[in-house]
């Protein structure tokens, strides 16, 4: 499988979980600003709809396998822009050193 192949793939699991996740799962899952789940991470089956709500990202993947172990998953933080943030290894919290 090649790159390109690769990420078209990535781009339509992530429109299709996108296109879940916002008529209707939203609501559902998000509830009002500040409710319960935000912070919280979705889990979403691409195929089937089916979904996982945890405090991490690992519990809610393990918990939505159990009932869709052929699933193609889409993973989202409640409230939030990105699921997870990336850094270099060698990067500081803090500001630049002068």
């Amino acid at each position: 499988m090649g790159t390109s192949h690769s990420r078209r793939n990535a781009k339509e699991v992530a429109r299709r979980g996108q296109d879940l996740y916002e008529p209707s799962l939203r609501v559902q899952v998000e509830g009002e600003v500040g409710g319960a789940n935000d912070g919280r991470f979705v889990v979403l089956d691409v195929g089937s709809g089916d979904y996982e709500v945890a405090d991490d990202a690992l519990a809610a993947t393990a918990r939505l396998r159990e009932r869709r172990l052929d699933a193609v998953f889409y993973l989202m933080r409640v409230g939030r822009p990105a699921a997870l943030r990336m850094r270099h290894a060698g990067s500081s919290a803090g500001p630049p050193a002068s």
